[in-house]
């Protein structure tokens, strides 16, 4: 690949540039227990409730997570409402995630005979793993993923070396940097260099950052970078509704349109804005992501955790 095809400076020693990121991280990082494992299913459950959720926050409910469920076998035969439940009451985002990571274990004991796939490739066939996480699972379980791009990945490279905001230059000049049969430590390195030095206010010398000597903004005190997506506003989010819902149902065996409606926001009236029509929609995703049954019985609409 030619320096105008990775997006990377011709006269930048690579070799020098990798040294400095690895040493950096090997020498002091964030502890995070997830980074003490290459258990790839508990690497997948980090990664999967790490997704728009704070690390700090998801040190508890992954330790919480694995008391409850500690192998991917126990995953496979839970109730999968209760690890609905278990996703509202952590507060750890978008429910269905759950539901997907307990389908993916089902199909890791099912159709891999308990044994997790090891390339990005395999581990992308299970339900609801994506490239992203399906590399991050292969790089940090099995030494065996592609160089890792995500936000902080992007921000860094193109700071550091003035890489064009483009995702293809930018999967290129990852590819280029990281060295072969390395992607776990590489990988961690990166992602902690993004997270820790490079993050929207950078911390350059107060990090110790490892490439000030081969950087663009550092150099230049440009510090401008993609544009990073920003998460919408949880509170009276219909996020927050359907959790509230799963949440509700957790602890009723089942419960009637009109006596749920109250339980999930106070303003419920029947024919108001907030009322029959709009807990349809709600409870309507939450049975097309198949979180909930609704059955008609006796000209009323009866809904329960599947």
């Amino acid at each position: 690949m030619s320096d105008e095809e990775s997006g990377l400076p011709p006269d930048l020693d690579r070799e020098a540039v990798r040294t400095a990121l690895v040493e950096w991280y090997e020498d002091d990082h964030r502890d995070f227990p997830w980074r003490q494992t290459d258990d790839a299913y508990e690497i997948l459950v980090s990664e999967v409730m790490s997704q728009q959720t704070q690390l700090g926050r998801v040190v508890d409910a992954w330790h919480a997570f694995l008391d409850e469920w500690p192998t991917v076998q126990d995953l496979a035969s839970a109730d999968r409402a209760d690890v609905v439940a278990f996703w509202t009451s952590h507060s750890l985002g978008y429910n269905n995630r759950a539901k997907y990571l307990h389908e993916a274990a089902r199909q890791v004991v099912e159709d891999y005979g308990g044994s997790f796939p090891q390339s990005p490739d395999e581990l992308s066939e299970l339900m609801g793993v994506g490239p992203y996480t399906a590399n991050a699972v292969a790089s940090f379980a099995f030494n065996n993923g592609d160089a890792v791009v995500d936000t902080n990945v992007k921000r860094v490279l193109h700071r550091a070396f003035a890489v064009p905001d483009d995702d293809s230059v930018f999967e290129d000049a990852a590819s280029e940097l990281m060295p072969d049969g390395q992607s776990r430590v590489w990988n961690n390195a990166i992602m902690e260099l993004g997270g820790v030095a490079c993050g929207k206010t950078p911390t350059c010398d107060e990090s110790g950052c490892p490439w000030r000597q081969f950087c663009h903004a550092y150099e230049t005190g440009d510090f401008t970078a993609p544009d990073v997506p920003t998460q919408p506003s949880f509170e009276g989010s219909r996020r927050q509704f359907r959790g509230r819902v799963v949440r509700t149902l957790s602890t009723y065996d089942e419960l009637t349109l009109d006596s749920l409606g109250p339980r999930v926001r106070v303003d419920y009236a029947p024919d108001g804005e907030y009322g029959r029509e709009w807990l349809r929609g709600l409870l309507s995703d939450l049975a097309d992501d198949g979180l909930v049954d609704i059955d008609e019985r006796d000209d009323e609409l009866v809904v329960a955790l599947q």
